[in-house]
């Protein structure tokens, strides 16, 4: 660990000094040198890593985002084949975190993984996301999403919000102060699980949410675009249909 952290630093200085890494010379058109040194030097905490945080964690590190906590104490099973792409017929009874660290290793070495193989709840929240720059909402329950959401709010952290459910999903970022997920989930503290429990999730679906979540996260850390604030990107792919919905 101490070894990548030296490497990752260097690889800042030599980028601030104009020295770009092949691996990232397709990012530098749309986020510049300085885009991407920041991104090396950011922190991000992934909660949940099946169907949208497995993916999550895979763009992060393509993009170079250099340390990621990916946490999650589930175990890959074989309905989760259909659609979370970190999920594979020899990693069936592996935990979900340790899997993806695994494959941030095979992808970036300049990127520290952390995997904490450990379900999030009231008592430990604020302790796994410490030191973190972004919080990254993947989870599949309301309940949890709730008391992360709570958690991310006290220590003054944003969080990048994604659900699905059969061809629909919606993506939303919360800033300290904004309306959150409560408002969203709004009468629905107590369950466990929204409709996607009876739609279930069609591989598309988790992928755009993802990938909508990750362009999230680099718009927060680089400062560059306008992240989805104070408004709820709704969309559902049978339909066609991409529509915001506004938060007074």
């Amino acid at each position: 660990m101490i070894g990548s952290v030296f490497f990752r630093r260097s690889v800042v200085v030599k980028m601030k000094d104009g020295a770009v890494p092949e691996r990232y010379q397709r990012n530098i058109g749309t986020i510049g040198a300085a885009g991407q040194a920041r991104l090396l030097a950011s922190t991000v905490a992934i909660v949940g890593a099946g169907g949208l945080g497995g993916l999550v964690v895979e763009l992060l590190a393509r993009a170079g985002v250099g340390r990621l906590k990916i946490i999650d104490g589930d175990n890959f099973a074989l309905h989760n084949l259909n659609r979370q792409i970190l999920a594979t017929m020899d990693n069936i009874g592996q935990n979900k975190a340790v899997v993806a660290a695994a494959r941030v290793a095979a992808i970036n070495p300049d990127v520290e993984a952390i995997a904490v193989p450990c379900m999030l709840d009231e008592k430990n929240a604020q302790s796994f996301l410490a030191g973190v720059q972004v919080v990254v909402d993947a989870l599949d329950n309301i309940k949890t999403r709730l008391v992360l959401a709570a958690a991310a709010a006290r220590l003054g952290l944003p969080l990048v919000h994604g659900a699905i459910a059969g061809c629909t999903g919606q993506v939303m970022t919360v800033f300290p102060g904004d309306p959150g997920l409560a408002h969203v989930y709004r009468g629905m503290t107590g369950a466990e699980r929204g409709v996607e429990a009876l739609l279930g999730n069609p591989a598309p679906t988790p992928a755009l949410a993802a990938a909508l979540q990750a362009q999230e996260v680099i718009k927060i850390l680089t400062g560059l675009g306008q992240p989805i604030r104070n408004k709820l990107l709704y969309f559902d792919t049978e339909q066609n249909i991409f529509e915001f919905f506004h938060f007074a």
